[in-house]
Protein backbone atom coordinates (compact mmCIF):
# COMPACT_ATOMS: atom_id res chain seq x y z
CA UNK A 1 0.00 0.00 0.00
CA UNK A 2 0.76 3.46 -0.59
CA UNK A 3 1.69 5.55 2.48
CA UNK A 4 -0.40 8.90 2.58
CA UNK A 5 0.42 10.46 5.17
CA UNK A 6 4.47 10.09 6.47
CA UNK A 7 5.81 11.62 9.67
CA UNK A 8 8.37 11.73 11.20
CA UNK A 9 10.29 12.86 14.22
CA UNK A 10 7.58 15.33 13.97
CA UNK A 11 7.78 18.45 17.23
CA UNK A 12 5.86 21.52 17.98
CA UNK A 13 7.39 23.83 21.28
CA UNK A 14 5.02 26.66 22.02
CA UNK A 15 6.32 29.24 24.22
CA UNK A 16 3.17 30.79 26.10
CA UNK A 17 2.42 34.08 28.15
CA UNK A 18 4.86 37.07 28.95
CA UNK A 19 7.28 34.90 31.08
CA UNK A 20 7.50 32.80 27.62
CA UNK A 21 6.91 29.09 29.12
CA UNK A 22 8.11 26.63 26.82
CA UNK A 23 5.72 23.83 26.67
CA UNK A 24 6.52 20.26 24.31
CA UNK A 25 3.27 19.88 22.92
CA UNK A 26 4.60 16.71 20.11
CA UNK A 27 8.26 15.68 21.30
CA UNK A 28 9.42 13.50 18.26
CA UNK A 29 6.12 11.65 16.90
CA UNK A 30 6.76 9.07 13.87
CA UNK A 31 4.03 6.76 11.95
CA UNK A 32 2.30 6.91 8.23
CA UNK A 33 -1.60 6.42 7.01
CA UNK A 34 -1.50 3.82 4.08
CA UNK A 35 -4.15 4.15 1.32
CA UNK A 36 -7.04 2.87 1.89
CA UNK A 37 -7.10 2.15 5.66
CA UNK A 38 -9.10 3.36 8.43
CA UNK A 39 -6.20 4.96 10.77
CA UNK A 40 -6.96 5.94 14.61
CA UNK A 41 -5.20 8.63 16.67
CA UNK A 42 -5.43 8.09 19.78
CA UNK A 43 -4.28 9.22 23.67
CA UNK A 44 -5.58 11.43 26.16
CA UNK A 45 -6.21 14.96 26.70
CA UNK A 46 -3.62 16.91 26.25
CA UNK A 47 -1.29 14.25 24.66
CA UNK A 48 -0.75 16.24 21.31
CA UNK A 49 -3.39 15.06 19.01
CA UNK A 50 -5.20 17.72 17.88
CA UNK A 51 -1.53 19.70 17.34
CA UNK A 52 -0.43 16.57 15.38
CA UNK A 53 -3.54 17.47 13.45
CA UNK A 54 -2.75 20.72 12.74
CA UNK A 55 0.37 20.37 11.52
CA UNK A 56 -0.44 18.18 9.47
CA UNK A 57 -3.51 20.28 7.86
CA UNK A 58 -0.99 23.37 8.08
CA UNK A 59 -2.77 25.24 10.60
CA UNK A 60 0.29 25.61 12.56
CA UNK A 61 3.89 24.97 11.60
CA UNK A 62 6.14 22.21 12.97
CA UNK A 63 9.16 22.86 15.25
CA UNK A 64 11.05 19.76 13.86
CA UNK A 65 10.93 16.95 12.29
CA UNK A 66 8.94 15.91 8.83
CA UNK A 67 5.61 15.35 7.58
CA UNK A 68 4.20 14.71 3.92
CA UNK A 69 0.33 14.73 2.67
CA UNK A 70 0.07 12.76 -0.63
CA UNK A 71 3.92 13.29 -0.81
CA UNK A 72 3.80 17.10 -0.89
CA UNK A 73 5.96 18.68 2.55
CA UNK A 74 3.21 20.15 5.08
CA UNK A 75 2.05 22.94 4.53
CA UNK A 76 0.44 22.20 1.11
CA UNK A 77 -2.42 24.24 -0.62
CA UNK A 78 -2.07 21.21 -3.20
CA UNK A 79 -2.42 18.66 -1.13
CA UNK A 80 -5.53 20.09 1.36
CA UNK A 81 -7.05 19.88 -1.93
CA UNK A 82 -7.32 16.24 -2.13
CA UNK A 83 -8.07 15.76 1.75
CA UNK A 84 -11.69 16.63 3.76
CA UNK A 85 -11.05 17.88 7.36
CA UNK A 86 -13.50 17.79 10.37
CA UNK A 87 -11.39 19.84 13.03
CA UNK A 88 -12.08 19.42 16.59
CA UNK A 89 -14.12 22.63 17.58
CA UNK A 90 -15.73 23.02 13.75
CA UNK A 91 -16.61 27.10 13.60
CA UNK A 92 -19.57 27.49 12.02
CA UNK A 93 -21.07 31.28 10.99
CA UNK A 94 -23.90 31.29 13.08
CA UNK A 95 -25.99 33.30 10.88
CA UNK A 96 -25.42 30.48 7.82
CA UNK A 97 -27.71 27.45 7.41
CA UNK A 98 -25.92 24.52 7.34
CA UNK A 99 -26.52 24.34 3.56
CA UNK A 100 -25.18 27.44 2.83
CA UNK A 101 -22.41 26.27 4.81
CA UNK A 102 -21.96 23.39 2.98
CA UNK A 103 -22.12 24.57 -0.44
CA UNK A 104 -19.39 27.72 0.66
CA UNK A 105 -16.86 24.80 1.16
CA UNK A 106 -17.45 23.44 -1.56
CA UNK A 107 -17.10 26.68 -3.77
CA UNK A 108 -13.71 26.84 -1.92
CA UNK A 109 -13.26 23.32 -3.27
CA UNK A 110 -14.14 24.01 -7.18
CA UNK A 111 -17.96 22.75 -7.14
CA UNK A 112 -19.94 25.16 -9.02
CA UNK A 113 -23.78 25.23 -10.44
CA UNK A 114 -26.27 22.76 -10.23
CA UNK A 115 -23.34 19.86 -9.63
CA UNK A 116 -22.41 21.68 -6.31
CA UNK A 117 -26.41 21.65 -5.28
CA UNK A 118 -27.05 18.03 -5.86
CA UNK A 119 -23.36 17.31 -4.04
CA UNK A 120 -24.71 19.54 -1.31
CA UNK A 121 -27.88 17.75 -0.97
CA UNK A 122 -26.37 14.22 -1.07
CA UNK A 123 -23.92 15.30 1.89
CA UNK A 124 -26.85 16.68 4.22
CA UNK A 125 -29.09 13.76 3.73
CA UNK A 126 -25.60 11.27 4.09
CA UNK A 127 -24.97 13.07 7.36
CA UNK A 128 -28.45 13.24 8.94
CA UNK A 129 -28.85 17.26 8.81
CA UNK A 130 -30.84 17.67 5.61
CA UNK A 131 -34.47 18.34 7.42
CA UNK A 132 -32.72 20.84 9.47
CA UNK A 133 -30.69 22.36 5.92
CA UNK A 134 -32.63 25.84 5.80
CA UNK A 135 -32.78 26.38 9.57
CA UNK A 136 -29.48 28.73 10.86
CA UNK A 137 -26.89 27.45 12.77
CA UNK A 138 -27.25 29.44 15.81
CA UNK A 139 -30.50 27.49 16.37
CA UNK A 140 -28.80 24.07 16.41
CA UNK A 141 -27.78 21.52 18.82
CA UNK A 142 -24.58 20.47 19.03
CA UNK A 143 -24.39 17.53 17.24
CA UNK A 144 -26.46 18.99 14.51
CA UNK A 145 -23.29 21.39 13.86
CA UNK A 146 -20.91 18.34 14.15
CA UNK A 147 -23.23 16.65 11.54
CA UNK A 148 -23.23 20.07 8.81
CA UNK A 149 -19.11 20.00 9.47
CA UNK A 150 -19.03 16.59 8.36
CA UNK A 151 -20.90 16.72 5.40
CA UNK A 152 -19.00 20.26 4.74
CA UNK A 153 -15.78 17.76 4.94
CA UNK A 154 -17.11 15.45 2.63
CA UNK A 155 -18.95 17.46 0.18
CA UNK A 156 -15.41 17.55 -2.15
CA UNK A 157 -15.40 13.67 -2.48
CA UNK A 158 -12.18 13.58 -0.54
CA UNK A 159 -9.30 11.28 -0.88
CA UNK A 160 -8.10 11.25 2.59
CA UNK A 161 -10.38 12.65 5.09
CA UNK A 162 -8.88 13.90 8.57
CA UNK A 163 -11.80 13.57 11.31
CA UNK A 164 -10.61 14.97 14.65
CA UNK A 165 -13.34 13.37 17.28
CA UNK A 166 -16.03 13.36 14.54
CA UNK A 167 -18.17 11.57 16.98
CA UNK A 168 -18.25 14.49 19.54
CA UNK A 169 -21.67 15.95 20.46
CA UNK A 170 -23.20 12.81 18.87
CA UNK A 171 -25.79 10.67 20.26
CA UNK A 172 -25.79 6.68 20.05
CA UNK A 173 -27.66 7.22 16.74
CA UNK A 174 -25.52 9.71 15.50
CA UNK A 175 -22.17 7.55 16.29
CA UNK A 176 -23.69 4.62 14.81
CA UNK A 177 -24.06 6.46 11.68
CA UNK A 178 -20.51 8.48 11.72
CA UNK A 179 -19.41 4.73 12.22
CA UNK A 180 -20.73 3.76 9.09
CA UNK A 181 -19.91 6.40 6.81
CA UNK A 182 -16.55 6.01 8.00
CA UNK A 183 -16.81 2.37 6.59
CA UNK A 184 -18.44 3.38 3.39
CA UNK A 185 -15.92 6.10 3.02
CA UNK A 186 -13.28 2.52 3.05
CA UNK A 187 -15.22 0.57 1.21
CA UNK A 188 -15.06 3.25 -1.38
CA UNK A 189 -11.51 3.27 -2.14
CA UNK A 190 -10.81 6.30 0.71
CA UNK A 191 -8.40 6.89 3.86
CA UNK A 192 -9.83 8.04 6.89
CA UNK A 193 -7.87 9.42 9.57
CA UNK A 194 -9.51 10.02 12.51
CA UNK A 195 -9.26 10.79 16.51
CA UNK A 196 -11.57 9.76 19.25
CA UNK A 197 -11.94 9.37 22.92
CA UNK A 198 -13.75 6.57 22.27
CA UNK A 199 -12.16 3.57 22.37
CA UNK A 200 -15.00 0.97 21.23
CA UNK A 201 -15.69 2.72 18.34
CA UNK A 202 -11.48 2.81 17.00
CA UNK A 203 -11.31 -0.71 17.90
CA UNK A 204 -14.57 -1.70 15.89
CA UNK A 205 -12.95 0.76 13.11
CA UNK A 206 -9.35 0.76 12.86
CA UNK A 207 -6.94 -1.15 10.67
CA UNK A 208 -3.76 0.53 12.26
CA UNK A 209 -3.26 2.73 15.28
CA UNK A 210 -1.28 5.52 16.94
CA UNK A 211 -1.28 5.91 20.80
CA UNK A 212 0.14 9.26 22.02
CA UNK A 213 1.06 9.79 25.73
CA UNK A 214 2.69 13.54 26.55
CA UNK A 215 3.51 14.01 23.03
CA UNK A 216 5.02 11.03 22.54
CA UNK A 217 3.81 7.95 20.31
CA UNK A 218 4.32 4.68 22.88
CA UNK A 219 1.80 2.42 20.58
CA UNK A 220 2.00 2.05 17.41
CA UNK A 221 0.99 -0.87 14.55
CA UNK A 222 -1.57 -2.81 13.43
CA UNK A 223 -4.64 -3.08 15.41
CA UNK A 224 -5.01 -7.26 15.30
CA UNK A 225 -1.15 -7.24 16.20
CA UNK A 226 -1.81 -4.63 19.35
CA UNK A 227 -4.67 -6.23 20.85
CA UNK A 228 -3.85 -9.83 20.66
CA UNK A 229 -7.05 -11.05 22.67
CA UNK A 230 -4.99 -12.83 25.20
CA UNK A 231 -7.60 -14.18 28.20
CA UNK A 232 -7.07 -11.77 31.26
CA UNK A 233 -9.48 -13.79 33.46
CA UNK A 234 -12.40 -15.56 33.13
CA UNK A 235 -15.95 -13.79 34.57
CA UNK A 236 -18.15 -16.83 35.93
CA UNK A 237 -21.69 -15.84 36.76
CA UNK A 238 -23.85 -17.37 39.54
CA UNK A 239 -27.51 -17.90 40.45
CA UNK A 240 -28.66 -18.70 44.13
CA UNK A 241 -24.76 -18.57 45.28
CA UNK A 242 -25.50 -18.20 49.20
CA UNK A 243 -22.57 -16.59 51.09
CA UNK A 244 -21.10 -19.31 52.61
CA UNK A 245 -19.85 -19.93 49.00
CA UNK A 246 -18.86 -16.41 48.28
CA UNK A 247 -16.82 -16.61 51.13
CA UNK A 248 -15.06 -19.81 50.11
CA UNK A 249 -14.71 -18.74 46.90
CA UNK A 250 -12.76 -15.36 48.53
CA UNK A 251 -10.94 -17.32 50.50
CA UNK A 252 -9.50 -19.29 47.64
CA UNK A 253 -8.25 -16.12 45.98
CA UNK A 254 -11.00 -15.16 43.74
CA UNK A 255 -12.70 -11.39 43.73
CA UNK A 256 -16.61 -11.65 43.69
CA UNK A 257 -19.35 -8.74 43.33
CA UNK A 258 -22.96 -9.05 43.41
CA UNK A 259 -25.02 -7.37 40.15
CA UNK A 260 -28.72 -7.76 39.92
CA UNK A 261 -28.73 -10.43 42.49
CA UNK A 262 -26.21 -12.58 40.84
CA UNK A 263 -22.65 -13.30 42.32
CA UNK A 264 -20.00 -12.98 39.54
CA UNK A 265 -16.42 -14.50 40.04
CA UNK A 266 -13.53 -13.37 38.72
CA UNK A 267 -11.21 -16.14 38.27
CA UNK A 268 -7.50 -15.43 36.86
CA UNK A 269 -5.59 -18.28 35.62
CA UNK A 270 -7.30 -20.51 32.74
CA UNK A 271 -6.32 -23.52 34.90
CA UNK A 272 -8.48 -22.46 37.66
CA UNK A 273 -11.78 -22.39 36.13
CA UNK A 274 -12.84 -25.96 35.81
CA UNK A 275 -11.86 -26.66 39.86
CA UNK A 276 -14.08 -23.29 40.44
CA UNK A 277 -17.11 -24.30 38.05
CA UNK A 278 -17.23 -27.61 39.93
CA UNK A 279 -16.65 -25.97 43.68
CA UNK A 280 -19.85 -23.30 42.54
CA UNK A 281 -22.01 -26.20 41.61
CA UNK A 282 -21.41 -28.50 44.68
CA UNK A 283 -22.04 -24.96 46.91
CA UNK A 284 -25.42 -25.19 45.22
CA UNK A 285 -25.17 -22.39 42.59
CA UNK A 286 -26.45 -22.54 39.53
CA UNK A 287 -23.77 -21.22 36.67
CA UNK A 288 -25.72 -18.74 34.46
CA UNK A 289 -22.62 -17.58 32.34
CA UNK A 290 -18.87 -18.74 31.58
CA UNK A 291 -17.27 -15.31 30.15
CA UNK A 292 -13.63 -15.05 29.02
CA UNK A 293 -12.50 -11.20 29.44
CA UNK A 294 -10.02 -10.64 26.53
CA UNK A 295 -7.61 -7.74 26.22
CA UNK A 296 -9.14 -5.03 24.28
CA UNK A 297 -8.00 -1.70 22.76
CA UNK A 298 -9.02 -0.26 26.35
CA UNK A 299 -6.79 -2.08 28.21
CA UNK A 300 -4.02 -1.27 25.94
CA UNK A 301 -4.68 2.22 26.15
CA UNK A 302 -5.07 2.53 29.79
CA UNK A 303 -1.40 -0.09 30.41
CA UNK A 304 0.43 2.29 27.88
CA UNK A 305 -1.12 5.69 28.09
CA UNK A 306 -1.57 5.92 31.56
CA UNK A 307 -0.57 3.57 33.67
CA UNK A 308 3.06 2.72 32.24
CA UNK A 309 5.90 4.80 33.48
CA UNK A 310 6.22 8.16 31.35
CA UNK A 311 9.74 6.46 30.34
CA UNK A 312 8.33 3.21 29.28
CA UNK A 313 10.07 2.42 25.18
CA UNK A 314 7.51 2.77 22.45
CA UNK A 315 5.80 -0.61 20.93
CA UNK A 316 5.67 -0.67 17.49
CA UNK A 317 3.91 -3.57 15.45
CA UNK A 318 4.64 -3.74 12.06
Amino acid sequence: MTALIEVEHLTKTFFLGITRKRVDAVKGVSFSVQSNEIFGFLGPNGSGKTTTIKMLTGLIRPTGGRATLFGHPVPSVEAMRRVGFLPESPYIFPYLTPREYVEMCGRLSGLRGQALRDRTTAVLRRTGIEYAGERPVRKLSKGMTQRSALAAALVANPELLVLDEPMSGLDPIGRKEVRDIILEERREGRTVFFSTHILADAESLCDRVTILREGRAVVSGPLRDLVRGDVLHTDLTLAQASEALEMKLRAAGHETHRRAGLLVVEIRGQERVNDTLLEAIRGGAQVVEVSPRRETLEDLFVRRAIDAPTDEPRTTAE
